[in-house]
């Protein structure tokens, strides 16, 4: 294409937008609502979606080595542990740093466990972390068919909810934003056929006097593609904005605990990208949808 007639088409994707205030009005807005929406779910989903990944990256297998095991059993049995081809890494905790974890995750009530320290009943563990984290319970069989090994403890119970919860908040949330990019398609599809409408009469018109399809769909190009920069363009701001707010407020109050949001940056960045694409092919999507069905004369 000349670099004349893509100026051309441009200056005719803009003519259009402002020759259409009302039906612009319509169709800017209707890409706003939806990917003000879009953005507010894929916010909450980017986030459950790093605090499942960090729930699940903290799934581990506890092995309980016998009590009165000797140093050289202690370690023949992490290197048979080593082995195995789900395992990625494996810590020795003695019995000592077991009853220390405990007394301080059970805060001011785990003072009087303290006096365990003279005589301690606990196992020596070996703390095992999976390649994948749903490898844990096929690693937890294995190792306790393992010499030396009274026990391999990971949770069964819970575990499995959380693998089997996460599953299904991560479809029922795919299900959500692809319905909600389907229903923007449809609704920035609808909006721009009525501006199309408007202007059939002049379509056919360039049909008859030899225009090509190319030719005519440029401008309508042009136009869905600054449509959808311009719907995208408050959706980012105010996504960007209160997604900072919201981490400064919420940020200082969530340390020590288990959820931990997305920091701004790079998540900023990621969001308004995805805004502005989506944006932007809704918008190419809507237009040439609309005008394929006027350009058969």
């Amino acid at each position: 294409m000349k670099l004349r007639t893509l100026v051309r088409h441009v200056r005719e994707g803009v003519k259009n937008i402002f020759r259409n205030g009302w039906m612009t009005f319509a169709s800017v807005s209707a890409v706003t609502v939806t990917l003000l929406l879009v953005g507010s779910f894929l916010t909450i989903m980017m986030n459950l979606n790093h605090f499942a990944d960090s729930l699940e990256s903290d799934v581990k297998v506890s092995v309980h080595i016998d009590i009165g095991s000797t140093e050289e059993q202690i370690k023949e049995l992490e290197a048979r542990i080593k082995t195995i081809p789900e395992v990625d890494t494996v810590t020795f905790s003695s019995k000592d740093e077991q009853l220390q974890a405990m007394i301080k995750s059970m805060g001011d009530d785990g003072a009087p466990f303290a006096l365990m320290e003279q005589d301690n009943p606990l196992n020596d563990v070996l703390i095992v972390k999976t390649k994948e984290p749903t490898d844990v319970v096929e690693v937890a069989a294995k190792v306790k068919e393992f010499e030396y090994a009274e026990d391999a403890i990971y949770g069964e119970d819970t575990v499995k909810k959380l693998f089997k919860g996460i599953e299904i908040a991560r479809n029922i949330g795919i299900g959500i934003i692809v319905g909600l990019l389907f229903t923007a398609m449809f609704l920035i599809s609808n909006t721009i056929k009525i501006t199309i409408l408007a202007r059939r009469k002049e379509i056919e018109i360039m049909k008859l006097v030899g225009a090509t399809n190319g030719f005519i769909r440029w401008p309508f190009f042009i136009e869905g593609l600054l449509l959808g920069i311009i719907g995208s363009i408050l959706p980012i701001a105010i996504t960007v904005f209160s997604y900072k707010y919201v981490y400064d407020l919420a940020s200082p109050k969530l340390v020590g605990t288990f959820f931990n949001i997305l920091p701004v940056t790079p998540f900023i960045f990621q969001i308004s990208g995805l805004l502005l694409a989506i944006g932007t092919f809704i918008g190419i999507w809507g237009s040439l949808l609309s005008v394929r069905k006027f350009l058969r004369v």
